[in-house]
């Protein structure tokens, strides 16, 4: 076994690695860019090299630094993570020429299936089913448009060498390949060195499942069941969950074979991940199709290594030090449910724009994993955060905007749902957009309950965008009792501080509670509370100041066995914004003898913005594609920005002309800097 290993990585995927070597007594090496000085992954690995400036193709895409820092360290192996340089074939081949295990597969299976072209002639070759499309070199965008009129629209035009969502472009119509394609190449070329693209069939309300491999160099390749990754946003994937609720015992038997085929006729070993398309449509389930393969550690392992046990990067080291499965295909058991929300630094208020900047307050829920990969108290259920960040550090623009991975197991897929409610109520993030409302929304879903998913839930379900997941009458009222409990407990602060209600008064014990916008009356007598005439039964704690209180519904005389309900609370003028249940809630608190003053409080208009062309995050300016004097139509695409590794178009609001230009292509820009203005 190894004694010393090097990541190739950054985050939590380099925090994850190390965890597992760490518990098989194994030292790390962490290598890091400026930009990561002060990670967490670079404090937690037992040594740490400096490998040059933020951006990635200055440091992390570098082979040789790398390998220098082998060399430097002695670490005798190298484990790549995801992204980065994990599928580069030459890689591999350069640490093989330094005499350094690579923790991954061998470099004929990279090459193989990390060219999507050849992967899709070799699946074919072993049986495997594939999607209709064009596979053969694509010369420009005219020959795009050809080739997208004859296969018939819808058509996804990806980046040969693509993964992760990037370099992917959903094509409706002529219009569309011919605005798409060539950002298409960009973002191929950006991120994976290679602007080669392929155009296939878009299998229409398809689900999108893969199926972990693992495999070792003795010739043993097993499948560890599936994974749902239906819900995506740009072809990103933000939740993922094991096993699905569509894929029946014989579909799972017939897609894992079909996959350990693929895997043997490359000769693979290690982990790796063969992502297939399945028509939603087909309640039979024989209709799915060849993706990808990834040869690689997935983002979403965790829910695979949730329902099996298995730590898949202890096996991946393992492998690559020689060591055989300790597994065989009839050992492979589904225990319980897994389901895994990626927390990203983006506002889905503000149409998922992405968010940098720093961390003012980071406090993920506390993990209730133990004992390994899982391990759950009494079979209740279990939360497990991954992630890189810490309170206090930058998100930056330069990588990727995950902040973390929360991942719940429970006996059903209700309850793993249910608790995922419960840890994003607890997630604490400040400083920075973020995406846990949304999260929770997802999770509290009609459709997502049912099961029913297609990689259109977002696009179909949210058509006008993200505002908050709806509130009922029974969460308003419980809002506005503990609205009530909140103004009651700072007003008797402020009784006992400074006297400033006189040393007799005692807090006001009716208050009327503006939620959104529509007021309640709550009167608090003694330990019971009421709302508009109802008593609400509630059991709760809270200290003035405090961000996070649990209350409990409906409970026994100790306060046991309701319903809890977890807000953030954060005081702003006029009142509060509680937060839960993915959204957040604008409350005015007032005590009703001083309700009827409310109507004279001014409401502040935000300015029109129409007609400035305003970057909504910092980035580099791409392209720009008017000129002042140029006449700009409604939904007219007017620049891209690049940023966090994806290209962003940006579209007018309003029809006009153009009065002034204030950046070129090549910019740097910050957020809200004025591209344009209109006349």
């Amino acid at each position: 076994m190894f004694k010393k290993i090097l990541i190739a990585n950054r985050g939590e995927i380099a925090c994850r690695v190390i965890k597992s070597a760490r518990r098989m007594g194994i030292q790390t090496v962490a290598v890091y860019s400026d930009a990561d000085a002060r990670a967490p992954f670079v404090q937690m690995a037992d040594e740490a090299v400096h490998i040059g400036p933020a951006p990635a193709a200055e440091s992390y895409l570098i082979a040789d630094k790398i390998i220098d820092a082998c060399k430097q360290t002695g670490a005798e192996a190298v484990h790549p993570g995801y992204g980065f340089l994990s599928e580069r074939t030459s890689f591999a081949e350069a640490l093989a020429e330094a005499g350094i295990e690579f923790i991954g597969p061998p470099v004929n299976a990279i090459a193989a299936m990390g060219d999507k072209i050849e992967s899709k002639k070799l699946a074919r070759e072993a049986g495997v089913n594939v999607v209709p499309g064009f596979v053969g070199e694509i010369r420009d965008t005219e020959h795009a448009v050809e080739i997208a009129n004859d296969i018939g629209y819808p058509v996804m035009m990806k980046a040969s060498a693509g993964g992760g969502g990037k370099g992917m472009r959903l094509a409706y119509s002529e219009k569309d390949v011919r605005e798409g394609f060539e950002a298409t190449k960009r973002e191929g070329l950006n991120s994976f060195g290679d602007d080669r693209v392929f155009i296939e069939k878009f299998i229409e309300n398809p689900r999108h499942i893969e199926i972990q491999i693992l495999g070792d160099k003795h010739g043993n390749i097993i499948y560890l069941n599936e994974r749902e990754c239906s819900i995506q946003r740009r072809h990103q994937k933000v939740v993922e969950e094991a096993p699905s609720p569509f894929v029946t015992p014989e579909m799972r038997k017939a897609m894992g074979e079909q996959c350990v085929a693929l895997a043997r006729a490359v000769g693979y070993y290690s982990a790796g991940t063969v992502e297939l398309i399945v028509s939603g449509a087909d309640k039979t389930g024989q209709s799915f199709y060849f993706l990808e393969m990834n040869t690689r550690l997935q983002v979403e392992h965790p829910v695979t290594e949730a329902i099996t046990g298995v730590d898949l990067v202890e096996q991946m080291i393992k492998v690559a030090a020689g060591g055989e499965l300790g597994l065989k295909q009839d050992n492979v058991k589904i225990d319980g449910w897994a389901i895994e929300n990626r927390v990203y630094a983006e506002d889905p208020y503000r149409g998922f724009l992405p968010s940098t900047g720093r961390l003012v307050r980071y406090d993920p829920p506390v993990p209730g994993w133990k004992g390994g990969i899982r391990g759950v108290e009494e079979g209740t259920g279990g939360i497990r955060v991954d992630d890189g960040v810490m309170e206090g550090g930058e998100v930056s623009m330069f990588y990727d905007p995950m902040i973390a991975k929360l991942v719940t197991w429970a006996p059903t897929r209700d309850e793993a749902a249910d608790l995922q409610i419960k840890a994003l109520d607890a997630f604490e993030i400040e400083g920075l957009g973020h995406n846990i409302d949304f999260l929770s929304a997802i999770m509290q879903h009609p459709r997502f309950r049912s099961g029913e998913l297609t990689t259109g839930f977002i696009a179909e379900e949210y058509p006008e965008g993200f505002e908050g997941a709806p509130a009922g009458r029974t969460l308003r009222t419980r809002l506005a009792a503990i609205g009530a409990f909140v103004a009651a407990a700072y007003a008797d602060r402020a009784r006992r501080i400074d006297g400033q209600l006189g040393n007799r008064l005692r807090p006001p014990a009716k208050w009327s509670v503006k939620i959104d916008g529509e007021f309640h009356n709550a009167e608090l007598s003694g330990d019971t509370i009421s709302v508009d005439g109802e008593a609400v039964d509630m059991a709760l704690e809270y200290t003035p100041g405090q961000r996070t209180l649990a209350a409990v519904f409906d409970s026994d005389e100790n306060g046991d066995g309701g319903e809890q309900l977890i807000v953030q609370i954060k005081p702003v003028p006029a009142g509060f914004e509680f937060t839960t249940r993915g959204a957040k809630h604008a409350l005015r608190i007032l005590p009703t003898s001083m309700a009827k003053f409310d109507k004279h409080m001014i409401e502040k208009i935000p300015p029109d913005m129409s007609k400035f062309l305003v970057c909504p995050m910092p980035g580099l300016l791409v392209s720009l594609n008017v000129e002042e004097g140029d006449e700009v139509q409604l939904g007219q695409p007017l620049a891209v920005i690049e940023a966090m590794k994806m290209e962003n178009i940006l579209r007018a609001e309003k029809a006009g002309v153009v009065a002034k230009v204030n950046a070129k292509a090549g910019d740097s820009l910050a957020v809200d800097a004025i591209i344009l203005e209109l006349e």
